[in-house]
């Protein structure tokens, strides 16, 4: 500010008078805007101090990201519970639809692979810059998930396999569907279709009131990724924060193996939850929520 005053002192008419005068005028408006900072920081101060008893931006000092990957015939929109809790807590939350699912159905075709998926984690951790993430796959979605580790490894803090595959390098998901899913694969890819359709929404869920809405949300399954071998080289491992979410009530061999293999190693947490069928974010967001949160 004293450079200022003199920098207008210098600049005068040569009046001593008027250099004076216009100090004075320059001091009282310096004066009026210090004054109006002060009590706009005041305000603001107490507007922090009101806002910072919501609980959701309380925590906005630990933001953490989330990366939630959906299954076979579902989408992002299967997470909504569970995003709308961790973004009320103040964290930040992407739950993508893989292409040809769900918003992204218009796209299926015969031509998407299993690279394609993992081209869609891959690319949404480029460019949206995320980093130090927690990466949670479901289902199906811990094939494109062990996939895209390969490539953004380095931008993963800690990953949730929620009921989900985990493939080894070669390995095909036609070697691990059921029988009742490598039937409606069969039938699928005999009449030239680009995806089979979904089963009903009681075949993952018990929360009877979300079926009229989960039936209206699930779409076909791709067929073409399903012949894909995985190329894997181990960057799934070696995240440092590792858990498994097993929940019983969905028979899968693959889920069992993968559990056993996950307790066995004591870099992993694993967890079986017996309330809820296999879309837990769905019977049991605020459980799931809870969990994310604390191996994140």
């Amino acid at each position: 500010m004293r450079q200022a005053v003199q920098e207008l002192q210098i600049g005068g008419t040569g009046d001593p008078a008027n250099a004076i005068a216009i100090q004075e005028d320059f001091m009282s408006d310096i004066g009026s805007i210090t004054r109006r900072a002060a009590l706009g920081s005041a305000a603001l101060g107490v507007g922090a101090a009101a806002l910072g008893d919501s609980p959701a931006l309380a925590q906005v000092g630990a933001r953490k990201t989330f990366v939630l990957i959906h299954g076979a015939y579902h989408g992002g929109w299967c997470w909504r519970k569970v995003v709308d809790i961790l973004e009320k807590r103040g964290h930040k939350v992407y739950a993508p639809s893989l292409t040809g699912l769900a918003d992204r159905s218009h796209l299926l075709s015969m031509n998407l692979r299993l690279d394609t998926h993992i081209a869609d984690i891959s690319n949404l951790f480029k460019w949206e810059e995320i980093r130090d993430a927690c990466l949670v796959p479901h289902s199906y979605g811990g094939w494109p998930a062990s996939g895209a580790l390969e490539q953004i490894g380095d931008r993963v803090a800690s990953i949730v396999w929620l009921d989900a595959f985990m493939p080894k390098d070669g390995e095909r998901s036609t070697d691990m569907i059921s029988e009742s899913s490598r039937k409606a694969l069969v039938e699928a890819m005999a009449k030239g279709e680009p995806g089979r359709k979904p089963p009903k929404a009681s075949q993952y869920s018990i929360s009877e009131q979300d079926y009229e809405w989960m039936d209206a949300k699930l779409t076909s399954q791709p067929n073409s990724i399903t012949d894909n071998p995985i190329k894997l080289t181990g960057a799934l491992q070696k995240v440092a924060k590792k858990t498994f979410i097993r929940a019983p009530k969905y028979p899968q061999a693959a889920f069992d193996r993968a559990y056993a293999e996950c307790k066995a190693d004591p870099s992993w947490t694993t967890y079986v939850v017996e309330d809820s069928h296999h879309d837990v974010m769905i019977d049991q967001p605020e459980w799931l929520a809870d969990i994310l949160m604390k191996h994140s």
